[in-house]
């Protein structure tokens, strides 16, 4: 990210363009005026696709839902929403980020969203500058976790820090709304005065869809799955997660060994991709080394009916995680959950009532916490039960997706507002 180069896009162009004359209708009762039906562009990346269960939700509610991202446009066409494209590096990439930041502008110009709503570090800067400068949308950014910056002490991530945080605080003032997953980010922006305090709302979580775990057929799906994996007589810990060294598989991978020496029949499954993670990826000669106790499976679709063959859910994440969806799919299996004490996870795993943490980068802590796990199958169970019943109460899609609209129909209401006083005012 180059922070010059974004201060002159952020100065160019504040006024609406002329293509955005043509608006959607407007409700005008003095208690819901808001467009009809509201116009939402929802921006991601490569991973976009697991919150169609949110942008169907939302739909459901009357909202004209879009999406734009970097992956696959497969998954949205198939659910019906509208996929728009766009240029995307994730990783530090300056030159990449300013044809970002013009593909974002073109996209605004052309589909005329009354809210952005962005998830993932880039997009929660560049889209602020994007309807600055094109006068299109207001935006409402989800910080869903500081993630690597912050988590990492290599000497790029301390020396990024300081580009991140001046690059929030200029957006800020931008920015409709900030929306964190977890309290300590929230915290975090206040403390170094990154937004105003008292301006930022924290919306836990991205919501998980519970009807996907009750009505998937895991009972005899579970055991098959056993028997085609080869782990019928196995204690079966599993991961899902993207196979990088920020996520602790590299630490995974030696409590392995400590757990096999302790627990000869634990094997571990690892679930997610491994070649989208550039130079934070785990060498496949370190999978290859613990091959006879770990199972890479890469990316699967069939989530719930892997985490009903397991016996315990292991989550070893180094990263400032937002809310890892990974755990409320665990607890919604009613799986018992080891993860690490990581901002994000403390917030669903409460050691000893929810499930087990342990420090994360720490191959025998992380080891002790999942023979713990295997050994104490009641308490285990017991813990998982609790953690579903948190998971129901205040992580589902339902709760997240009331919460979102509240924000996105006040904001709504106010600019509509502003712009019947503005009517009234030419007119007298």
């Amino acid at each position: 990210m180059n922070l010059s180069a974004f201060r002159v896009l952020g100065a160019s162009g504040g006024a609406r363009s002329a293509v955005g004359l043509a608006r959607p209708p407007v409700s005008r009762t003095a208690e819901n005026a808001v467009p009809d039906p509201l116009r939402l562009l929802v921006v991601g990346g490569e991973d976009h696709a697991l919150r169609i269960p949110f942008l169907e939700r939302l739909a459901r509610h009357g909202v004209a839902v879009e999406a734009a991202g970097t992956g696959d446009p497969a998954p949205f066409a198939a659910a019906g929403i509208p996929y728009h494209a766009y240029r995307l590096d994730r990783f530090v990439s300056p030159v990449e980020d300013v044809y970002s930041y013009r593909s974002l502008a073109d996209m605004l110009r052309r589909r005329l969203p009354d809210i952005v709503q962005t998830f993932d570090t880039k997009p929660a800067i560049l889209a602020p500058f994007a309807t600055r400068a094109t006068g299109v949308g207001r935006v409402v950014r989800t910080v869903n976790g500081l993630g690597w910056i912050y988590s990492s002490s290599s000497p790029t991530a301390r020396a990024l820090r300081p580009a991140f945080e001046s690059l929030h605080r200029i957006t800020e003032p931008m920015t409709a709304r900030t929306v964190f997953q977890n309290r300590s980010d929230l915290e975090f922006f206040e403390a170094r005065e990154i937004i105003r305090k008292g301006s930022g709302q924290l919306v836990p979580g991205s919501g998980v869809d519970i009807a996907r775990f009750d009505h998937a057929d895991v009972s005899s799906s579970a055991q098959d799955l056993r028997r085609s994996l080869g782990l019928e007589a196995a204690e079966v810990v599993i991961t899902v997660s993207r196979l990088s060294r920020v996520k602790g598989i590299a630490t995974l991978l030696e409590a392995a060994r400590v757990v096999a020496r302790r627990r000869p029949a634990a094997r571990f499954v690892l679930v997610g991709p491994r070649e989208s993670e550039g130079r934070q990826a785990i060498p496949q000669g370190l999978l290859d080394a613990s091959s006879d106790i770990v199972l890479p499976l890469g990316s699967r679709a069939d989530i719930p009916e892997l985490l009903a063959m397991a016996d315990v859910f292991a989550f070893p994440t180094e990263l400032r995680e937002g809310v890892p969806r990974v755990l409320l799919e665990a607890a919604l299996a009613r799986l018992p959950i080891v993860t690490t004490a990581m901002p994000g996870c403390v917030d669903v795993v409460r050691h000893g009532v929810t499930g087990l943490l342990c420090a994360p980068g720490d191959p025998e802590a992380l080891a002790d916490t999942i023979v713990t796990a295997l050994e104490h199958r009641d308490t285990s169970a017991e813990m998982a039960g609790h953690c579903r019943a948190l998971v129901e109460r205040e992580y589902s899609l339902d709760v997240t997706v009331a919460r979102y609209l509240r924000i996105y129909r006040e904001l709504a209401r106010t600019r509509c507002s502003g712009a019947m006083r503005g009517a009234g005012e030419a007119a007298a």
